[in-house]
């Protein structure tokens, strides 16, 4: 029987080795970042071209490598951080495999041009699918100049399955932020197609995060600071109320490595329970530091996960950690038993006399009368119409079967609603009677209304009496400019502004001024989580967006004219039965139904 067993060539193992590790542009970028890191550079530069397809380049001051040094760290298994088995469990660099750089070199055209400080020059190598091409010596600053070229040049199918330029580029800038944050201590800068999109200078930890995500973030931090025995937990947590939908502000660090731990996610959103509502996510930027013999870091090819020998008491000391923060910075309620409550009143001055309060009484109130002056009170995107609808007038109800050529029932005394547990309003019908949600209806409503000025053109804006500045992180600024047409066209004047920023003169008419900032975030947010359903209707997305964010809440009292307009405009609707989320925004009794319940 003939041997069916055979060796792979070394190329060609080198190629699906490369998978494991160089998954995208992204991948090569962490991989190179993170070598400079441990190399003890104090300056770190990234250059991208074309999302990291054409080329990534990391510029360091760090050691660099001497000649033989530089050939041998292509190989495979090729590494200066561990010599046995038992210093897997002793690592605190960020490589230690050895695989990075082979892995790199087997799918890319790679350069590579280093100086250690020992030496007068440096050594420029050349390599093309894990075959060097050239070697020869090159004048050099100290430290290593690293370019990848063409990724996956010789893997047609793999580049072929990359994403989108915005979407390589933002899986680029996660990866650069990682390293960013876990090293304050380190100047960095990022240029993408010849711009710059970030500078960070060397910083304290909340000083980098302002400069990564905005200034905005810097009254957002709430520090945690615990050392024990086993862990010490150190950082930063998000108030409460800057909680967000999309899991977008978490980031764990241990021992100044990124990771992913939904157990230790788990703990920090027990610690926020009662302070933020169900399905938001509290934001954080907290670092564990522990013994490397504690943990595990060597179970994942990303290093993104590691496995903890005390993960029990590690979930529960980070808890207690960030609860005592909440407590200690008054974001939870506490109380301090030691000390005593004392009033400040300050002193009168000389002369002055103090007034008794005075009480007035109308004598013609009559509290069983109707005030027929009273202004309704308005929510936000609502104003009750000029003149009541008169009894006797008829709405056209929208089919409530699903039969839609069937006669809808009509009521014939519009004016008779109620609203139940300020969430809900009750309106009889010929057929029995129609309990309608009331933010689902004002979200349906509001998310049509969107719509048909996109469609039409005729989006109305009101003008702010202080236009808003926004100053965006380097990530999220491109993102909303990408979307800044069909923002003027839902009636947002809005227009760039200096670097990262926009100014908004004006805002649609059915927006509150509190809600445009939060608005505007949460529409990146769902951007860069969802971008590829973001992209495929990005009008629709952004009409659901800011109906969520202007509709009137559950909880809101409202008067019978208010009531009577949202029913109104619900049935004006193209869909009113249901909601934007796909929930009915009414439901309907028959009356044959309310009988039997009677019976």
């Amino acid at each position: 029987m003939p041997n069916i067993i055979h060796l792979l060539p070394d190329h060609v193992a080198n190629q699906i080795a490369a998978g494991e590790v160089v998954q995208r542009p992204a991948s090569a970028v962490k991989e190179l970042i993170e070598n400079s890191v441990d190399a003890g550079a104090t300056e770190i530069q990234l250059i991208v071209v074309d999302s990291g397809k054409t080329l990534i380049q990391v510029i360091d001051n760090g050691s660099g490598m001497p000649a033989e040094d530089l050939e041998k760290s292509f190989e495979r298994h090729a590494t200066s951080k561990i010599s046995s088995a038992d210093d897997l469990f002793s690592i605190r660099t960020k490589g230690f495999r050895g695989e990075a750089l082979a892995s790199i070199a087997a799918v890319a055209q790679v350069e590579v041009l280093s100086r250690p400080e020992e030496e007068d020059h440096g050594m420029c190598l050349k390599i093309e699918g894990s075959q060097i091409t050239s070697r020869e010596p090159a004048p050099a600053p100290v430290g290593t100049n690293f370019q990848v070229k063409n990724l996956f040049y010789n893997i047609p199918a793999r580049r072929n399955f990359l994403k989108s330029n915005a979407v390589e580029f933002k899986h680029i800038i996660d990866e650069f932020e990682h390293v960013a944050l876990a090293h304050p201590n380190i100047h960095f800068t990022l240029l993408h197609n010849g711009s710059e999109i970030m500078n960070l200078p060397e910083a304290v930890l909340r000083q980098r995060i302002s400069g990564i995500f905005g200034k905005k973030y810097n009254e957002r931090l709430v520090p945690v600071e615990e050392h024990t025995d086993v862990v010490s937990v150190s950082g930063f947590i998000i108030k409460p109320e800057f909680a967000k939908k999309t899991r977008g502000d978490q980031f764990f660090f241990v021992n100044d490595r990124f990771i992913k731990n939904g157990y230790l996610h788990h703990a920090v959103s027990a610690a926020f329970e009662g302070l933020v509502s169900h399905g938001v996510h509290p934001g954080y930027f907290l670092f564990l530091t522990l013994d490397p013999q504690r943990i595990d870091v060597n179970i994942h090819p990303t290093k993104t996960e590691v496995k903890f020998e005390d993960e029990k008491v590690i979930y529960a000391m980070l808890r207690s950690a960030i609860k005592h923060s909440l407590g200690q910075f008054n974001i939870s309620p506490s109380l301090d038993f030691d000390s005593e409550i004392q009033l400040s009143v300050p002193p009168l001055t000389k002369g002055q006399n103090i007034n008794p309060p005075i009480i007035e009484v109308d004598p013609n109130f009559n509290p069983f009368a109707e005030d027929s002056q009273k202004a309704p009170k308005t929510y936000s995107g609502y104003q009750p119409p000029a003149a009541p609808p008169s009894a006797g007038s008829t709405y056209e109800w929208t089919q409530l079967s699903t039969q839609a050529e069937e006669e809808a029932p009509v009521e014939k005394n519009p004016e008779v609603c109620i609203q139940l547990n300020k969430n809900y309003i009750l309106s009889p019908l010929k057929s029995g009677m129609a309990i309608i949600h009331q933010q689902r209806a004002h979200e349906r409503i509001l998310y049509e209304d969107y719509l048909n000025k996109l469609e039409g053109g005729t989006a109305a804006s009101q003008q702010m009496l202080f236009p808003i500045q926004m100053i965006l992180s380097p990530a999220d600024a491109p993102i909303l400019l990408e979307q800044i047409d069909i923002l003027r066209g839902m009636g947002f004047d809005i227009e760039p502004f200096g670097h990262n920023g926009v100014v908004i003169q004006g805002i649609p008419l059915n927006m509150k001024d509190s809600e445009i900032e939060s608005s505007l975030e949460q529409l990146i947010e769902d951007a860069k989580n969802f971008r590829s359903e973001f992209s495929l209707a990005p009008q629709d997305w952004m009409a659901k967006n800011f109906a969520r964010s202007g509709a009137i809440k559950s909880g809101v009292a409202l008067e019978k004219e208010e009531m009577l307009h949202l029913i109104h405009q619900l049935f004006a609707c193209s869909m009113p039965m249901m909601g934007i989320d796909a929930k009915p925004t009414l439901i309907h009794i028959e009356g044959d139904e309310l009988s039997k319940r009677f019976a």
